[in-house]
Order: structure tokens, then sequence, then C-alpha cells
């Protein structure tokens, strides 16, 4: 692609206008790597896991495989941050037992679609750890860099 630029070169600085002296200076065009690609916007996700009896036990069942993907998703900068919501008696002593009640993420993709299909796709989604009903996805405006 070239972007045509038309100078014109006069004697008079009064009356620059096009002339004989005309000329096109043709220069290549700088393509920024924005344009060649598509725009990829942070999203949240709010996973809550089920209350039901069950719930914790199918969280422990089937964690390895969930982590093992995620790892893939981190590697391929789908997902930038992510980790298990605990109960505020987790934290209440160095000893305390960790008790997870859901999940949430931030991730980078092209459409809240493609997040979407990656969280229902997700281990956790299809073995009924996390509540599908309570499932929130929204686009995020980070006010701060994730470092």
């Amino acid at each position: 692609m070239f972007s045509i630029i038309r100078a014109t070169i006069t004697p008079h600085i009064h009356h620059a206008r096009p002339g004989p002296l005309t000329k096109r200076l043709s220069l290549p065009r700088m393509m920024s790597a924005a344009a060649s690609s598509p725009a990829r916007h942070k999203f949240i996700v709010y996973a809550p896991d089920m209350t039901d009896d069950g719930a914790f036990q199918r969280r422990l069942n089937v964690r390895s495989s969930h982590l093992d993907k995620a790892r893939g998703h981190v590697a391929e900068g789908t997902i930038k941050l992510a980790g298990a919501m605990l109960t505020p008696e987790s934290i209440a002593s160095p000893a305390a037992e960790k008790k997870m009640v859901g999940s949430v993420f931030i991730c980078e993709a092209e459409t809240l679609k493609s997040v979407r299909h990656l969280m229902e796709s997700d281990i956790y989604y299809t073995s009924g750890v996390w509540d599908k009903e309570k499932l929130v996805i929204l686009p995020l405006a980070l006010a701060t860099a994730l470092h």
C-alpha cells in the first residue's frame, strides 16, 4: 500500500499553489501491529461453585484436569489472572483450612462469546462444580496494569 503526497515547489511563498513544478511523491505507509490483528479485550469472569453437599468433592475430583487446561490458556495468553475464591474463614489464621467456593479470571480475547465458550468447555462447568446460573462474564476496563 502506498499513500500519495502532493508537494508543491514555488519560488513565491505568498502564492503557493499547484503549478508546473508540482510533483508527486510516493511513500510506503507503515502498518501498525494493531491494524493487522483483531482487537483483544479484557474480561472478568466470576464463577461461583454450586452449594450442594457434593460440590466441593466434585471440584477436588477434577481439579488437576482443570489446572492443566488453564495452564495452556495462560501460556497462549487468553487467561491473564486466575484463582479460587475462598471463604473468609480460610484466611482467619495461617493454619486455617482453605475452603474454595468458586473461581475468578481475567481473560483477554477478541469477543465475549469466545470467553463464554472457554468457560463453558471447562471441566468445572461440565462437571457441575460451577453454578451455571450464576456465571458472570463482563468486559473489563482496567484502571491499573496487570503485573
